[in-house]
């Protein structure tokens, strides 16, 4: 067996052996212990030489193509990659414990906690991280079922759920990324902003209500500065990035270490952190040192700063607000430790609108009567509406980037080991922080501390710093550099991955994306991260953009668990993870986990995101490059379809359900390419893209010495069925004969339930001028089969004339000829027709034959009710044929098809016998039209020698004829006797017996008597068929001739075979002078109905 590229079926080293030369071949295979295999040794290398090459198998870095896209002729040439060292601890661990824990646990955590209280906030905790837990069980049974290149988490979901969900998701996963990038910037300059350098703002607030706004545009100004500059480090360099990484992890694990040592130091020794409160409202401590009114200084009464917040001037007489004047000023400390029981005061959740003051709760207070200058005094306010929803969108980013274990599986020294291991501890251990980080932070820390988000209670300290030990700035610049550290991250991944999406190429217009520097740097891909990165910045809200992102990174996960539940449901052989701590159970409970997280978090958003991987992956699947990857999906729609067979119940359909399933007989040139194109044309405009269409065609030979030209083929019919929009499957049959192949497909085209029940095929245009008279009779037999097997029938004349999707038929009309009612199937037609674009403007007609005996005006208003109660729009005309003595053209018609086909019997003699027969037929031909007019008793011994003649003829070719026929039957391994010979000339006492059995009236005595001699050797049912086709014709051509579309009932072949040559010309006569004409056969049941 051969190592093949995935998806191009060919071989990706041109040997099946590492280090082959043309010098060992041939003694490759001296031995005598496999002579048996020996000639397939070339496709098939023994099993030494696979293991060999298995051995030498290595893994291509990120950024390169990956190993199933590699080009062919890197072959032996490979780049020696240096191998993978990274073991659990370095590649999975840390990765994961750096990306988990960043900006929300320090900056947002501690107000969560204020917020939700203890029980809810632990109620958010704990579902994401059940989410991501679950979501890495899964993520761990798919990274260790085989191996997983460079490319993380997308190659695994597009590789299990097919490239639609894959680049939908990939994409969602990338837009994640990006925004998290953003959010991470924004978290760096609200700290340098807030907690580092506040005199560093550009814009700066002349009251209280623009501080907000003021805080929004800094952080847009200096976000946008801080992306430029991240950008160009990461342009610059990844290996810069790379080196800092060591640092940052080491800032995120002190800035840990040192809330746990602050949280044990409060049991013994809480740091000083004084609140002032005014009554039970939260002071901001910025503006006064002292928490007093008034202090005593050298025995006089003073007032302080705080005063003046208040009060119209220092003035102890001075107008003060009211509340001001009726509570109290008191002090509290703002970390009473763990020991003091604050944990009861934190239990349960203070949500409220945006603007609502922050208050101590069963603090003592004295309501004042007008609060409406309240916005403008210094309390601590809620700058946003809080409920728990929005909790959950905020708090969820803090447990994203359980993937980075994944994404740098590539480097890892045994990644199917590592990567379940490293990331499930990673998560336990950071969920294992959250939830303590909860429960510390309640039994700690004040609750209106808590809640204020920017620390404006204990001097514009970060909330989470004075917790910490030995110093809050240990958490600042920790939080500072962790947040630098992961926006670099993201805008370094991001781009990669959009890299890799473009370099699959399932998404067209992304291309330009897939390409970089030489090294493989994603430029283009880093300037769209940037761009996008720039409308997070422009947002400036943290609390805004983390339900974004919170949206992407959880549809990304929903399907990762998918991918699990659908390949373990489906229990594919291929489906062998190593990790076996997963079922397909935690994975839905872990996928309904994150869509439910999507919807509490923000249904908007949600919908909005599914809206957006909902339209990529409409847009692969219509768009994309068609890839083969083995995923899930196509293993899920394989079983759907397999279970929806076995239910399809074999017996037909209610005539209700019944429509055309076509079988498609196509006929193919000497380039196997499609002859009549409009044949598919049409089949796209009678189905519309509903029920079952197979196009087969049949190719003469061996399967063996033909399977080549039978994929050519395949290939050609593939791309006309593209080119023409006619959605279904292609089967190609190679066959001993024509006649057979047809018949196999007819008989056994489809699969269960899903079989045809009607058959398309294109009328035999050049009949008459083929040398041999094969085309008409497969012509015929495929008439018969389909007959036999009760199948439908259409035949296309002029197919090559019929429209193309393209065209817009002005007004005009689709004739029916309903001569006889064979199931309905001719009233359907162009109802199902009408559907389509190309004849939706035309009208339907239905014309109907009256006999002598009938009442045409009953019988229009019959049809009327009939077509009524079908709720079919039809004009109706009853056309009258009255009974009419056959003419002289009926004969002369009837003639020449008799000698015509008299001549093709001989057809087996050779080219010169054959071409003075003809000859001689032609010349008997014209002496006896000559004849004509001469008296018919001078004649009668010349015609008596014709017919002799006639006979003699006809026994030589029939004798050559059934030599033939037995030839070939034993050729073909059949039995059947040559068919009994058929006098297709008469003499005149077969003639007079015949008349006197067969009587009609259609035919007059005074016309038997004045035939002429010709004629009267004619076959009479010969006559009185031609007579129907041509007077059929003559009422058709009437009043159709200018109609876009002609249906007419086909009549079925003779019962017996030797008038299948008068069965062609009959029809040919029967649609003469019409340009599109669909023959209609019915399959001999109901296909159509009044009933509901």
């Amino acid at each position: 067996m051969q190592l093949y590229a995935a998806g191009d079926g060919n071989p990706k080293e041109s040997s099946p052996f590492i280090n082959n030369t043309d010098n060992d071949k041939g003694t490759l295979y001296d031995g005598k212990n496999m002579a048996l295999f020996e000639e397939e040794m070339d496709s098939n290398p023994m099993v030494s030489s696979l293991l060999n090459k298995l051995a030498n198998y290595t893994n291509l870095t990120q950024g390169v193509i990956e190993h199933e896209e590699a080009d062919d002729d890197e072959g032996a040439k490979k780049k020696t990659v240096k191998s993978p060292q990274m073991g659990t601890f370095i590649g999975v661990y840390l990765p994961c414990l750096q990306n988990i824990l960043g900006v929300i646990l320090f900056l947002r955590l501690t107000w969560i906690v204020g917020t939700a209280g203890i029980m809810e906030s632990f109620a958010i905790v704990f579902m994401c991280c059940a989410c991501t837990m679950l979501t890495a069980i899964s993520m761990s049974a798919i990274a260790t079922n085989g191996v997983v290149p460079a490319g993380g988490s997308y190659y695994m979901i597009s590789r299990s759920l097919g490239p639609e969900f894959g680049g939908a998701v990939g994409l969602c996963f990338y837009l994640g990324t990006t925004f998290a990038g953003a959010m991470y910037i924004l978290g760096t300059i609200e700290i340098l902003l807030t907690y580092i350098v506040p005199s560093a703002a550009i814009f700066k607030a002349e009251d209280k209500e623009q501080a907000a706004e003021a805080l929004l545009n800094n952080m847009r100004v200096y976000g946008t500065c801080c992306l430029t500059l991240m950008s160009i480090v990461v342009f610059v360099g990844v290996k810069y990035v790379n080196k800092l990484a060591l640092v940052f992890l080491a800032c995120v694990v002190l800035s840990i270490l040192a809330i746990y040592a602050g949280v044990i130091k409060t049991t013994f020794d809480p740091p000083d952190f004084p609140i002032c409160l005014l009554g039970n409202r939260t002071l901001q401590n910025h503006n006064f040192d002292k928490c007093l009114k008034t202090e005593v200084v050298d025995n006089e009464t003073v007032t302080t700063k705080l005063w003046s917040l208040f009060c119209d001037g220092p003035e102890l007489n001075a107008t003060c607000n009211e509340y001001f004047t009726l509570n109290n000023v008191t002090e509290i400390q703002g970390i009473p430790g763990l020991m003091s029981g604050v944990i009861s005061d934190n239990m349960w959740g203070d949500y409220g609108p945006s603007g609502m003051l922050v208050e101590k709760k069963r603090h003592p207070s004295v309501p004042a009567a007008d609060n409406s200058k309240d916005i403008y005094m210094p309390y601590v306010v809620n700058d946003i509406a809080t409920f728990f929803t929005l909790l959950v969108g905020i708090y969820f980013p803090s447990v994203t980037g359980i993937m980075a274990g994944s994404n740098r599986s590539g480097d890892l020294r045994d990644a199917q080991r590592s990567i379940p291991i490293g990331t499930i501890l990673a998560i336990a251990t950071t969920s294992f922080i959250y939830i303590s980080c909860v429960v510390l932070f309640g039994a700690c820390i004040e609750s209106v501390v808590l809640r204020d988000k920017f620390g404006d209670s204990v001097k514009g300290n970060l909330v989470i710093g004075t917790l910490s030990w030995p110093s809050p700035w240990v958490i600042v610049i920790g939080s500072f550099f962790s947040c630098c550290g992961a926006g670099l991250q993201s805008l370094t991944g991001a781009p990669r991955l959009l890299q890799a999406i473009a370099r699959d190429g399932i998404v067209p217009f992304l291309q330009v994306f897939g390409h970089g520097k030489a090294n493989g740097e994603p430029t283009w891909a880093l300037l769209l991260t940037a761009c996008i990165c720039e409308i997070g910045i422009l947002i400036a809200s943290l609390d805004a953009v983390a339900p974004i992102l919170s949206m992407f990174f959880l549809m990304c996960y929903l399907f990762v668990n998918l991918a699990c539940a659908v390949q373990t449901l489906l229990r594919t052989p291929n489906w062998r993870p190593r990790f076996k701590f997963y079922h397909w159970a935690l994975s839905f409970l872990g996928m309904s986990l994150c869509l439910s997280l999507m919807f509490i978090s923000s249904w908007y958003y949600a919908l909005v995101a599914m809206l957006i991987a909902g339209c990529i992956y409409k847009y692969i699947e219509y768009r994309g490059a068609e890839k083969e990857w083995g995923d899930g999906i196509r293993g899920l729609s394989l079983n759907a379809a397999r279970y929806a067979l076995i239910r399809l119940e074999e017996a037909p359909p209610h005539t209700k359900n019944w429509r055309p399933q076509l079988l498609v007989l196509l006929n193919l040139d000497g380039e196997m390419g499609v002859k009549h194109p409009r044949l598919l044309s049409f089949t796209t405009q009678l189905k519309a893209g509903k029920g079952l269409t197979i196009v087969g065609s049949v190719l003469e030979g061996t399967y063996m010495t033909k399977e080549t030209e039978s994929k050519k083929a395949e290939q050609n019919i593939k791309a006309s069925m593209t080119a023409e929009r006619t959605k279904g499957f292609c089967h190609v049959v190679v066959s001993s004969n024509l006649r057979d192949g047809c018949s196999h497909l007819i008989q056994s085209a489809g699969l269960g339930g899903m079989k045809h029940n009607t058959v398309l095929m294109a009328w035999p245009a050049n009949w008459k001028q083929g040398e041999d008279s094969i085309s008409w009779k497969n012509f015929i037999e495929t008439v018969r089969e389909s007959t036999s097997a009760h199948q439908a029938l259409l035949v296309a004349k002029n197919v090559d004339s019929f429209p193309t999707n393209q065209e817009r038929l002005s007004e005009g009309t689709i004739d029916v000829w309903w001569i006889v009612h064979d199931g309905g199937l001719l009233m359907l037609l162009p109802f199902l027709l009408r559907q389509h674009k190309v004849w939706r403007k035309c009208k339907m007609r239905i014309f109907t034959v009256a006999q002598m005996d009938d009442n045409s005006i009953q019988m229009k208003k019959d049809l009327q009710m009939f077509l009524y109660h079908l709720r079919l729009d039809a004009e109706v005309e009853v056309v009258e044929m009255h009974d009419s003595d056959i003419s002289a053209f009926t004969y002369e018609k009837t003639l020449v098809m008799e000698q015509r086909s008299q001549m093709l019997k001989q057809m087996q003699l050779s080219r010169t016998e054959r071409e003075r027969e003809i000859q001689s037929i032609t010349d008997e031909s014209r002496s006896s039209i000559r004849r004509k007019n001469q008296p018919g008793a001078n004649d009668s011994s010349n015609s008596q020698q014709g017919v002799q003649l006639d006979e003699a003829k006809q026994d030589e070719a029939q004798l050559i004829h059934d030599r033939n026929t037995a030839s070939h039957a034993a050729l073909n391994d059949k039995g059947d006797a040559a068919p009994e010979r058929v006098h297709m000339t008469w003499t005149k006492e077969k003639f007079i017996t015949e008349r006197n059995r067969n009587r009609e009236p259609n035919v007059g005595v005074r016309d038997i008597f004045n035939m002429k001699p010709e004629w009267e050797s004619l076959n009479q049912s010969n006559v009185r068929r031609m007579h129907t086709a041509v007077k059929l014709n003559e009422v058709v051509v009437n009043k159709s001739q200018g109609a876009h579309l002609v249906l007419l009932n086909m009549p079925g072949p003779p019962k017996n075979k030797g008038g299948d040559e008068n069965y062609m010309e009959f029809l040919e006569v029967l649609m003469e002078g019409l340009n599109r004409v669909l023959l209609v056969r019915g399959g001999g049941r109901e296909v159509i109905t009044i009933y509901s």
